[in-house]
């Protein structure tokens, strides 16, 4: 659960990632100005207020924001300063489309991206991990993830039974799956499209797996 700070926190920094005020911010969703006014934000006996979820729906409305940017607003972990937060809602990763990661050059051998040709692509904010992107290409990963979406690689994240991962194999072959079963030999991985076999591979078939953080869709 978020806390009464982090929710007003996250809205101030979405007010500076716009290069507005908290009033500015207001006035933009077609609020009263005074309505995220720090004296808003607690009541007169000194009990917390929250933000009504219909003030917070208008103004990521009017910025164009996603629920996914604002949700990893009020995710970001340690100090709550707005200019942290602010900076860290405009970012830029690497980003490469699925067929270029298929071929040598872009990745070292725990799947972290080197060397040129990668593009850029600004994200509303990232963890302190090492991050790219992908680019989609194909409907192999229907309904997840469709041609053209953009999802965000972390290689240094801890990866779970169940999560959705990408897979390089030491054939060149890349894909976005689910890991279903790993052991000290094997690797399981569930197919996202139905349509797709699932996949098992000997542990040295493996180049390296990367959890899927997020997706732009």
């Amino acid at each position: 659960m978020f806390s009464h700070d982090r929710i007003w926190a996250a809205i101030d920094a979405l007010a500076a990632r716009n290069n507005l005020s908290a009033s500015g911010l207001a006035r933009r969703a077609g609020l009263d100005p005074t309505t995220f006014n720090r004296s808003k934000r607690s009541a007169t006996d000194g009990r917390p207020r929250w933000p009504s979820t219909e003030s917070i729906a208008k103004v990521i409305e009017a910025t164009g924001t996603t629920i996914e940017d604002f949700t990893m607003l009020l995710g970001t972990k340690g100090s709550l300063d707005v200019g942290s937060l602010a900076r860290r809602a405009n970012v830029s990763v690497p980003l490469l489309g699925f067929a270029q990661a298929g071929t040598g050059g872009y990745f070292d051998d725990a799947g972290y991206p080197v060397g040129q040709g990668w593009d850029e692509i600004r994200l509303p904010a990232t963890s302190d991990e090492t991050t790219y992107a992908l680019e989609v290409s194909g409907n192999s990963m229907l309904p997840l993830y469709r041609d053209g979406d953009v999802i965000i690689v972390a290689p240094g994240v801890s990866i779970r039974r169940g999560d959705r991962v990408v897979v390089r194999t030491r054939e060149g072959e890349v894909m976005a799956k689910i890991l279903q079963r790993q052991t000290a030999r094997t690797i399981e991985l569930a197919s996202v499209n139905p349509d797709y076999p699932d996949r098992q591979f000997a542990l040295e078939e493996i180049e390296w797996m990367a959890r899927i953080l997020w997706a732009s869709q």
